[in-house]
């Protein structure tokens, strides 16, 4: 089996349960984790990758919550009634609306900052299409405090729009206002290296490249934090961006 990055050894000294809140008049579940010792601590939102509120999400919240975050992992996929068979996740994600996606994240950072355990401060960690959705967010809201997008692709205009996508996302950073983490995977085709540059390019261009720490990962490919999918995971670099994903926020949300 192999080492999971920020393993929680001692899981009785975390509170769990599940939670939900209003958003645009839909009923968005979720699932929060915090440490149980009283105190005050930074917000922090899970957003999923395309496998929704999944035993490896609730994982990685918890790993978290370990380390001083009170965090929520809000069901991205709560409006669409599609289960969760695994043949459908893509079909799933298709149907997601950036305008609906941003209202929901800024909904749940509400809910966070509602705590009494908050600091009154939020961030986002997003994976895959969580991480295109946390840096949607960062571009397109002044809810969210520090940002860290995990190889977030479909970003550029070559990688397609839609209806419900109807703004490459590279088109607005120059909304940005907050500090971002963008990691890469070397060896990912989407975002690829190219697409990174092309993120880089036009950070640059916006005047907004002062705010993103841009990171590859030589070695790794897409999802490579994802321990639960052999096929995926680098346990190298996990163990590597763990603690710079943790210092990023800390700096960041303390």
């Amino acid at each position: 089996m192999a080492a999971v990055a920020g393993q929680v050894e001692r899981p009785e000294l975390l509170a769990t349960q599940e939670v939900s809140f209003i958003s645009e008049g839909a009923r968005i579940g979720g699932y929060l984790a915090r440490p149980r010792e009283n105190g005050k601590y930074p917000g922090l939102m899970i957003v999923h990758d395309i496998f929704g509120v999944s035993d490896h999400a609730r994982d990685v919240a918890r790993r978290f919550a370990n380390v001083g975050f009170v965090v929520l992992v809000p069901d991205c996929f709560s409006r669409i009634a599609l289960g969760t068979d695994e043949s459908r996740v893509r079909e799933r994600a298709e149907q997601l609306d950036d305008r609906l996606t941003v209202r929901d994240l800024e909904n749940g950072a509400a809910l966070l900052r509602s705590l009494s355990m908050c600091n009154g401060k939020v961030g986002t960690v997003g994976f895959c299409m969580g991480g295109r959705s946390a840096l949607l967010f960062a571009c397109s809201s002044d809810k969210v405090d520090a940002t860290v997008d995990c190889w977030g692709g479909s970003i550029t205009p070559d990688t397609g729009t839609s209806k419900l996508h109807p703004t490459p996302v590279v088109d607005l950073v120059k909304n940005l206002s907050k500090p971002v983490y963008a990691v890469f995977g070397a060896e990912d085709q989407n975002p690829s290296p190219a697409h990174a540059a092309e993120l880089r390019a036009r950070l640059e261009r916006e005047g907004t490249l002062n705010l993103v720490t841009m990171e590859s990962f030589a070695g790794a490919g897409h999802a490579f934090f994802a321990d639960h999918r052999p096929d995926r995971y680098r346990e190298k670099q996990a163990f590597e961006l763990w603690p710079k994903m943790v210092s990023f926020l800390k700096q960041n949300l303390s």
